[in-house]
């Protein structure tokens, strides 16, 4: 599971980088432009790591389902052969057929004048836009491209999930039904987040006359779901909470000791211990 989730956030910090710092230029600078190059690279990669990401989603879910319903044969099903192939499979998976799309995109031909893309990226939907030829071929494709990559992986984490509830309500204490779905709650999150938005998005057979109202769903997929994945899956894990704690307390004896002169703050440690014992 920790091996998926750091690819997981391997994935998505390449994910933001694609897109945050040339926003963030734009916002702080006078002139809001890209070039053209630049604008195609960030398109290619930002659906390259898209598609990964949901297939990487639909392993961790297949991940789960092996680890709560086969949980003897976990190791032999799951060892580290088979989680350096499966993982490098997804990272190739979404390499390649985002290849095609953006190619195509590349050699559209683009009014000169007013060239605006209505976006804070190279999305889809706006580059289709600007092209000044009929675009309908094109959509069609990407919209089956976008439903086999996104609709697949997410029939594979449901029929995974649908199986752990069967699994997990047979299992006879309260508590026992707990711990398996605490390991998938976190998980199961990040999912309904990314596939929602992306869903909205992208398996529609019409992009480019929606751009207005893709804007705040974009949002949620490249800055809300990266921002709350370290909290989902971080905080939930108890290993995680002890460290924070550990790390709160020395860093408030250490504000304690700068604030109180050197006698003072000893003293308050003296009388600590001593009420202690």
């Amino acid at each position: 599971m920790y091996f998926f989730l750091g690819n997981l956030s391997c994935l998505e910090i390449l994910l933001t980088s694609v897109i945050i710092p040339k926003m963030l230029s734009n916002f702080l600078s006078r002139q809001h432009t890209i070039s053209f190059v630049a604008c195609i690279t960030q398109f290619y990669f930002y659906f390259f790591l898209g598609a990964s990401e949901f297939l990487l989603l639909a392993v961790m879910s297949v991940d789960r389902y092996l680890a709560i319903c086969h949980p003897l044969r976990y190791p032999l099903l799951m060892n580290w052969a088979v989680c350096l192939r499966v993982a490098m499979a997804c990272w190739m998976g979404g390499l390649l057929p985002v290849l095609g799309p953006t190619v195509a995109v590349a050699l559209l031909p683009f009014c000169k004048q007013g060239a605006v893309v209505q976006h804070f990226f190279c999305d889809s939907g706006p580059l289709l836009r600007l092209a000044c030829t009929n675009t309908k071929k094109l959509e069609e494709t990407d919209f089956v491209l976008a439903s086999l990559v996104i609709v697949s992986s997410l029939m594979i984490t449901v029929a995974s999930y649908g199986h752990i509830v069967l699994a997990v309500l047979r299992i006879p204490s309260a508590s026992g039904r707990q711990k398996a779905f605490s390991t998938c709650t976190s998980h199961l999150m990040v999912v309904i987040l990314f596939y929602g938005s992306a869903i909205f998005l992208y398996v529609r057979p019409s992009q480019s006359g929606s751009v207005d109202t893709n804007w705040a769903v974009t949002v949620v997929t490249t800055f809300v779901t990266p921002l709350l994945n370290p909290f989902i899956y971080a905080l939930r894990n108890e290993r995680v909470k002890e460290v924070l704690k550990d790390m709160f307390k020395k860093i408030i004896a250490k504000f304690l000791g700068i604030l109180l002169p050197d006698n003072s703050f000893n003293k308050i440690i003296v009388r600590k211990s001593e009420r202690a014992e």
